[in-house]
């Protein structure tokens, strides 16, 4: 078995997934511009590249767990992965932030202007005659019809609850791993995983409502657009983050992971505890504002 020196940076030897996986994502990418432009292969394509891109993902992630476990890590290698990870978060917060800001910008740049507000009464007059700015809309012309906005309390308040609460028990597993405590490190991954799955099939399930009752649909305008964007990439990201953790739980039933070395646990769960508080600020600005 080699072992790490602490001196020395672990330089990996050549591997064959970088190519994997662009080949795969350039099959993806290219079957949804072909999809876009009529053709009729563009759906068998994607998947295909989607497959690639996942055979990728799992074949790198088995080599690198690989790695670890054989002793090949050093701590200079550990801060890299950290600083890795950090700027992975980094730009998942941009990401939200970006659909954040086409919120606000709606609400309180356009929808004033189109209304007539300020120095724009002749805009609301000459284009859009007795539009009101008021929020939750689906914008001049009533576009989409009639809908019914989404309520703050029920099932989306459960949903904040549940998520509250796995955070709660991922911290409880991390801490019973600084502790040595293996079954009480089980249990709360197990834990969080339940409830992380149970999120998302609540959220699937109030997507149902919207559509089949509701008539809240991404036709509805920009409240329409803007609530499927931001919680459908949220409600994405809680799929990935319990994908995710339950590699994790996989390999602590198998008896990775000490007191010392345990990166892998500890970026799901920072990952985890960004999409805790991502889901905060969109239940205020997208449920309850």
């Amino acid at each position: 078995m080699a072992h790490a020196q602490e001196d020395k940076y672990y330089v990996p030897h050549g591997s064959h997934w970088p190519i994997v996986g662009t080949v795969g994502l350039f099959i993806a990418m290219y079957s949804i511009s072909s999809w876009l432009n009529g053709s009729d292969i563009a759906g068998i394509l994607f998947y295909v590249g989607v497959a690639i891109v996942l055979f990728m993902v799992i074949g790198w992630f088995r080599t690198v767990i690989k790695e670890n476990e054989a002793g090949m890590y050093n701590e200079k290698v550990g801060r890299s992965f950290r600083w890795g990870m950090g700027w992975f978060i980094f730009s998942e917060v941009m990401f939200f932030a970006a659909f954040f800001g086409a919120l606000f910008y709606a609400r309180q740049y356009s929808i004033p202007w189109l209304s007539g507000e300020g120095n724009n009464f002749f805009t609301n007059i000459l284009l859009w005659s007795g539009y009101e700015g008021i929020w939750p809309t689906d914008g001049p012309g009533a576009i989409g019809g009639e809908y019914e906005p989404m309520a703050a309390l029920g099932l989306p308040a459960w949903n904040t609850a549940i998520l509250l609460t796995s955070g709660m028990t991922l911290t409880v597993a991390h801490h019973a791993l600084l502790e040595g405590k293996r079954t009480l490190l089980n249990l709360g991954l197990a834990a969080t995983i339940v409830l992380g799955f149970l999120f998302v099939g609540l959220q699937a399930y109030e997507y149902m409502h919207a559509y089949s009752e509701m008539n809240l649909t991404l036709n509805s305008g920009i409240y329409g657009s803007t609530f499927y964007m931001l919680t459908g990439f949220h409600g994405l990201h809680v799929t990935l983050g319990a994908i995710m953790l339950t590699v994790i739980f996989g390999r602590t039933m198998v008896g990775h992971f000490d007191t010392e070395r345990h990166f892998g646990f500890e970026a799901v769960a920072w990952y985890w505890h960004f999409v805790d508080v991502v889901w905060l600020g969109l239940y205020i600005f997208v449920y309850w504002l």
